[in-house]
Formats: structure tokens, C-alpha cells, sequence
């Protein structure tokens, strides 16, 4: 196993560093300081000819410019939050409104447009790259000072590991997730929509028009959001309005992690399960993706070019009080990890 680091210049008079991680099968990482992101996934095909996974930009502007959140830490609250507003212990606190009526992903300076502070470290069978941050009482209008810490582990089982902490020091919304877009063949060559996907999930969150749940959680027996059995993405799409971009509920049996999605490409071979500890997953098919941004290749990134699994809690859930919390409380941590294997089949 090996890894680097080199800069990629600078942000807000920051270096942005970039590590370079490499497991013995082939399996390799690049992780940013800026967002804290994931910003290279490399794992060879069923023919072993090594390949990008993820949508990126070939540079730090392509990060900084644009508004897709590619690969990056999303923070403090993660998804959809109705008119960026809540009330939490008899106040109301208002937030940036960035996605039509709503708030989205922490604001319009969230977690994904920070620089982070990083540290390496390296056993026989793991490498790992830690980020953390400082996000002060009252950033994006949220309370509270909110320490924390996103870890990045490969291991040589070929096993990406993300593990999250924060602590605050008042009652306070908290939501991390990942958001990268992945794509098993080449990325920006080939759309998702021939994947298939299997969701170990029984049941949705429906959403109104602006995306924001609607309060009810629905089986998804019978209908367009079915993946309970390994299905073509594109199969029931045109029955979506505006694609998939919905939260499925995880079936969970009581164990900290449980199974949450299965990934595979028939052209590349290509598998990825996903394991994790929260109660959700946005499943989202790269609808707003428009061509705007592109890979090294210079190739454009155009709709359902790649997908996300962001786990997560349910979208809007400081104002849903049916749904698990998402206020995270002084001297209790948050924790939260989410582990995605990688294989290849003939």
C-alpha cells in the first residue's frame, strides 16, 4: 500500500492538499482538503484495465466553481430543509435559502466549500486520511460551535470506509453525508441508466414539488421505487417526475451497519455494495447535471451522467417530528459510517 500528498493551490489563502492513496489490488483514492472530498476512485474492470468511478473536475477551479458538490463532505445538515427554517427550544432559526424555497445541503457556504485540516496515517493493512473543522456558533445561521471529523480508511480488502464525528456545544441540527456521483463504466462516456441498482429498502419518503417529504413514508411494493430485487435504473424512470432524487428507508435488523445498496455495471463488470449506519439513503440519478462541468478528459458531465447514494437521516427532518432526529445534543457525539466494497465479475 502507498500514499502521497501534493498541493493543488490555494482557497480563502489556504494550501489545498491532495492525497494520493493506493491499496495492493488496484484500488486507489484521491481525497481533497477542500470539502474534504472524494475526488478520485480507481478499481480496474472485469478485463483488469483500471478506470475512473466518480464524476470530477480535473482541478481545484472545477471544485471551487462549481455547485454540483462533487465528492464532497456536506454539512452541517445534509438534503432539503422547508424555507431554511426551524425551531429548536421555543427559537426560530432561518437559513440560507439555495434551492428554490428551500435550504440545501448547509448553505451557500456549506462544508463542501471549506478548506479542512488533514493528517495521514498508515498500518500494514490501512491507509488513512483525517479531516477536521472548526464550524463556528451561528455559521450558515445554524447554533452552536460544531467540532468535526471525517475520516477516510482503504483498506487492502478493497474496503473504502468513511467515518464521521462531531460534537457541539448547544442543541443543534446534524446531518453529514458524501456526495459523490458514481458512474462503474467511464464516467462522462456513458450515462447510469443501464446500472443496476438493488436498494435494501421497503419503503420511501414521497416529496411535494419542491422535494420536500410530504410527512408520510410509503411502501415501495408495486411501484417505480422498487429496487428490493436488482433492477436496470432507466426501467421505470419516465414514471419519476424529474428522476430519481428521493430518501428509501433502510432495513435495518438492529445491527450497526446494515446492507444499503448494491451497484453494478454489466458493460464494465464493475460491483459496489454499500453498508451503513443511518437510517436513509438519497438515491439520486444526476438529474440537474447539465453539461456544464467535465472530467480530465474534457468529456462533459450531462444528465443521469452519475448517481449518489448519500446516506443520511430523512430529508427535512428537524421539522418532521415522525421522523429520527436529526438534533444532535451537547456531550453525546455524532457518529456516523458508511463502508463501500469494490469487485469486479466476469
Amino acid at each position: 500500500m502507498k500514499q502521497s500528498v501534493s498541493e493543488w493551490g490555494t482557497h480563502d489563502g489556504r494550501a489545498v492538499l491532495c492525497y494520493s492513496l493506493e491499496n495492493d489490488n488496484g484500488l486507489s483514492l484521491a481525497l481533497l482538503s477542500y470539502g474534504a472530498a472524494l475526488a478520485s476512485v480507481r478499481f480496474p474492470d472485469a478485463a483488469g484495465q483500471s478506470g475512473e468511478l466518480l464524476l470530477s473536475p480535473p482541478d481545484l477551479e472545477g471544485f471551487t466553481k462549481n455547485s454540483a458538490y462533487f465528492g464532497a463532505t456536506i454539512g452541517r445538515c445534509a438534503n432539503r430543509i422547508a424555507r431554511g427554517s426551524f425551531v429548536l427550544d421555543g427559537e426560530r432559526y432561518q437559513l440560507a435559502v439555495n434551492n428554490g424555497p428551500n435550504h440545501l445541503h448547509g448553505g451557500v457556504r456549506g462544508f463542501d466549500k471549506r478548506v479542512w485540516d488533514s493528517e495521514v496515517a498508515q498500518t500494514e493493512t490501512t491507509l488513512r486520511v483525517r479531516f477536521t473543522r472548526s464550524s463556528s456558533d451561528g455559521e450558515e445561521g445554524y447554533p452552536g460551535e460544531l467540532n468535526v471529523a471525517v475520516e477516510y480508511l482503504l483498506s487492502n480488502d478493497n474496503q473504502l470506509s468513511i467515518n464521521y464525528r462531531a460534537e457541539s456545544s448547544r442543541r443543534t441540527p446534524v446531518n453529514l453525508t458524501n456526495h459523490a456521483y458514481w458512474n462503474l463504466n467511464k464516467p462522462g462516456s456513458t450515462d447510469i441508466l443501464d446500472h443496476e441498482l438493488r436498494l435494501y429498502c421497503s419503503a420511501y419518503i414521497p416529496v411535494d414539488e419542491t422535494l420536500i417529504p410530504t410527512g408520510l413514508i410509503a411502501a415501495v411494493s408495486g411501484s417505480a421505487m422498487d429496487f428490493r430485487t436488482a433492477r436496470r435504473i432507466g426501467e421505470r424512470m419516465a414514471e419519476v417526475a424529474g428522476g430519481y432524487d428521493h430518501c428509501f428507508v433502510v432495513d435495518r435488523s438492529g445491527s450497526e451497519l446494515a446492507p444499503v445498496a448494491e451497484l453494478r455495471s454489466p458493460g464494465s463488470g464493475r460491483v459496489m455494495t454499500v453498508a451503513s449506519s443511518m437510517p436513509g439513503v438519497q438515491f439520486y440519478s444526476g438529474n440537474f447535471l447539465d453539461g456544464s462541468s467535465c472530467g480530465a478528459d474534457g468529456v462533459a458531465f450531462e444528465r443521469h451522467g452519475g448517481l449518489c447514494l448519500e446516506t443520511e437521516f430523512f430529508p427535512d427532518a428537524v421539522n418532521q417530528p415522525a421522523f429520527p432526529s436529526v438534533v444532535l445534543e451537547p456531550g453525546r457525539p455524532y457518529t456516523h459510517t458508511t463502508v463501500h466494497r469494490f469487485s469486479a465479475e466476469r
